[in-house]
């Protein structure tokens, strides 16, 4: 009886025998990519966006962001819209301005205002670029700052040409809404905190601006200067001015994936 390869196959010794590989109906709709590599990717090796998420390059604003732009945007369409009709929020604003005006001396009041001159506050924020620059080795983060700067004096003088608002201590003046000075501390001392804080190991940058900033803004209500609402617009508008920049410096210092 002659052998046949059924036979040779069970009759031989089977510890030697290489696996063979089945193509069976269990193996037929495996997927192949002609580059060898596999059809998916790890979870591991996908790129996480700034909220964790895997799988969003480049990162986007996240939703804490975008809310706190469209809440800004609104609250200075509001403040402006306020002004020009002489609504209501000016009343309990010109009650609080007239109880607060002239309660500290002024050679303190005055003091604390100029910290919002762009020549005390906009070196420092030159100085945070030129750092930025240097440990990171990117200019996105110094130029977006320094372009939030020089929107400043674009956006506040065509609304204060715009709403003419009297001051406090000078009725017959016109142009004190919104407050210059305390966009450009804010602006000026936030930016450069915002700059800076990825290489310091403690948060004191940030809590230095804002404190400068808050002072700047004292300042200028206590002095008679500028009306709340006055300082309070600013403050809208920085804040449509630094989100940019502060996504802009988590972009640039974050690691290589």
């Amino acid at each position: 009886m002659s052998e046949t390869p059924r036979s040779r196959e069970t009759g031989g010794d089977t510890s030697t025998g290489l696996p063979q590989r089945r193509t069976g109906p269990a193996f037929a709709h495996t997927p192949h990519r002609s580059d060898g590599r596999s059809p998916q990717t790890p979870r591991g090796a996908r790129q996480p966006d700034p909220g964790g998420r895997p799988g969003t390059t480049p990162p986007v604003p996240g939703r804490p962001a975008i809310l706190l732009l469209l809440l800004s945007l609104l609250g200075l369409a509001l403040t402006t819209w306020q002004v020009l009709v002489s609504g209501p929020l000016l009343t309990p604003d010109e009650r609080l301005s007239r109880a607060l005006v002239r309660t500290v001396p002024d050679s303190v009041t005055e003091r604390l205002s100029d910290l919002g001159n762009v020549p005390v506050a906009v070196p420092v924020l030159l100085l945070a670029m030129a750092y930025s620059v240097r440990r990171s080795r990117a200019w996105a983060p110094a130029l977006t700052a320094g372009l939030a700067m020089a929107l400043v004096p674009a956006v506040i003088v065509p609304l204060k040409e715009w709403t003419a608002r009297p001051g406090p201590l000078e009725p017959w003046a016109a142009g004190y809404f919104p407050s210059g000075h305390t966009a450009t501390s804010a602006v000026a001392y936030i930016g450069a905190a915002l700059l800076v804080s990825p290489y310091v190991r403690r948060p004191w940058p940030m809590a230095l601006a804002l404190l400068l900033t808050a002072a700047t803004a004292t300042g200028l209500i206590l002095r008679g200067w500028h009306w709340p609402v006055d300082v309070l617009a600013s403050c809208f508008l920085c804040t449509l001015l630094l989100v940019p920049v502060a996504h802009t410096v988590r972009r640039a210092v974050r690691p290589p994936a």
